[in-house]
């Protein structure tokens, strides 16, 4: 059985999917982006800003379904250009300092909104 996974520290989606979904005790968690859920606002001043606040809306849905990031088995990110690989990977680094997960790392022609970068991740106890 699926469980729906919602946070409101983390912003609504903005189409037709669940922040997170938990089934057979594994979180998958949708791509977030950097919406600050308080004022659904784009947190996108720099590249560092706007990957530390994609960062923190994973970490609130995470919290809601009981986890944090030393839960997360992998994690997907997806850059508008692989010119920002350094400064995304210099604060994702932050999150993960022991036992990072798996991940891989694309850069794609255009994200949602036009962001510059977007993280999805799974996640288990």
């Amino acid at each position: 059985m699926k469980e729906v996974i919602n946070s409101k520290n983390a912003p609504a989606p903005i189409g037709p999917y669940s922040q997170a979904v938990r089934h057979n005790g594994v979180l998958y968690v949708s791509g977030q982006i950097a919406i600050d859920p308080a004022t659904g606002e784009m947190d996108d001043v720099t590249i560092e800003v706007e990957t530390e606040r994609v960062m923190q809306n994973l970490k609130a849905v995470l919290h809601q379904a009981g986890l944090d990031f030393s839960h997360v088995l992998k994690c997907s990110i997806f850059l508008s250009n692989m010119q920002h690989f350094t400064q995304v990977n210099e604060v994702y680094a932050r999150y993960f300092d022991v036992n990072p997960p798996a991940r891989e790392t694309v850069a794609v022609k255009t994200l949602p909104k036009n962001v510059n970068v977007e993280i999805s991740c799974i996640a288990a106890k």
